[in-house]
């Protein structure tokens, strides 16, 4: 049985059997799925992508997205997941679902992905806390498979070591590829034994880190390792990515490579707005949504056109509202707006009128949107 879910987009979701469950912490655990032969095509994934997973809580459907910690060529889909209160949904999940059952589970989605390189040498740093380990653990992964000559260094934040998921999975890779892996744990609420490792992962932590860890390059003695890095990939809290994404950046890495996953709704930006606009009063907006046609006006276009909508009760999909998840995607079908960031959109896709309707602000006195993009 395949059902189709309407997610901001059509989402193709299949019965999958749950294969193996593990408690990792006190609020975490780990699914593992079953992927039939038949359905092995529509399971191929990159690292760092997620699924949506289809569940009954408290008499009520529950879709929600949990990041993939397997690899692609582990050929499973085995997902890190988060307890965040004993009435919630993810309790109930991991209450009455177990071995031997089925759910339903998404194709796999989501762009926080890298370009693998096996042929060149890359210095990649990765910056993780809590549940945000789940993704990173999966490029990791993957990168040491498949790149032999990238070196990768991890810094990873938790509240404490009882906090801490996937410690064992994480120094067995550090212990086998003790050559091109370094990892660096954090602890914001439990005092360690050098103060260095005390505190939470933000800009001032980053500047201690390049200056104490990533200074001296045994490949280039010209240069620090931070000068080497090419990508950086960050995953927690929007805080964190947002004091993180700032500071590589005036650091010196370009926006292009910084890669961040959001788990929850965050809802400032990510980068500074620098950018001054005419005022348009009453703005008239056209949008198609699930086949049906809406009309309605913005005030002015001072914010941005997904948070009025919401304002105005429109039930626009949406999930970050901060241009990285791309639930918000839709087609610009009339008029002009200015995409402030973009985290999410392919080159491709702005060139055929797509825009994040999250960090959209109107140009132009009337818009028409579409957001059935399938």
């Amino acid at each position: 049985m395949e059902q189709q879910i309407y997610k901001g987009k059509l989402t193709q979701f299949h019965w999958l059997k749950i294969t193996k469950k593990e408690e990792l912490t006190k609020n975490t655990f780990s699914l593992e799925f079953e992927i039939p032969e038949n359905l092995k095509e529509n399971f191929e994934f990159d690292a760092g992508q997620f699924v949506s997973v289809k569940f009954q809580s408290h008499g009520e459907e529950i879709i929600n997205d949990y990041s993939m910690t397997s690899a692609p060529y582990e050929k499973k889909i085995t997902l890190g997941i988060k307890v965040n209160s004993p009435e919630g949904a993810t309790s109930a999940l991991f209450k009455n679902y177990h071995v031997g059952d089925k759910l339903l589970v998404s194709e796999p989605n989501g762009r926080f992905t890298l370009i693998s390189k096996p042929s060149e040498f890359r210095t990649i740093v990765g910056f993780a806390a809590g549940i945000g380990i789940t993704p990173i653990l999966s490029h990791f992964k993957n990168i040491l498979h498949n790149e032999p000559r990238t070196r990768l260094f991890l810094f990873y934040g938790n509240k404490s070591s009882e906090d801490l998921i996937y410690r064992e999975t994480l120094d067995n890779l550090a212990k086998t590829y003790h050559d091109r892996l370094q990892i660096f744990y954090f602890y914001s609420r439990e005092k360690t034994d050098n103060h260095f490792f005390y505190g939470r992962l933000d800009e001032k932590k980053l500047g201690l880190i390049i200056n104490q860890i990533l200074h001296l390059d045994d490949t280039d003695e010209e240069s620090t390792i931070w000068d080497a890095v090419d990508d950086v990939l960050i995953c927690g809290k929007g805080e964190m990515i947002k004091a993180l994404a700032n500071a590589c950046y005036h650091h010196g890495i370009p926006k292009k490579n910084i890669h961040f996953e959001l788990f929850q709704e965050f809802n400032d930006d990510i980068y500074p707005v620098e950018k001054e606009f005419p005022l348009i009063e009453n703005v008239e907006v056209e949008f198609k949504m699930l086949g049906k046609e809406y009309q309605t006006k913005l005030p002015t276009n001072e914010e941005r056109i997904l948070q009025q909508l919401l304002v105005q009760k429109f039930e626009v999909p949406y999930s970050c509202k901060s241009g990285i998840c791309g639930s918000c995607e839709c087609v610009l079908e009339e008029g002009e707006v200015e995409l402030l960031e973009n985290e999410y959109l392919t080159e491709k896709e702005e060139a055929k009128s797509h825009i994040l309707a999250c960090m959209s602000i109107a140009k132009t006195k009337k818009i028409k949107l579409n957001f059935d993009l399938t």
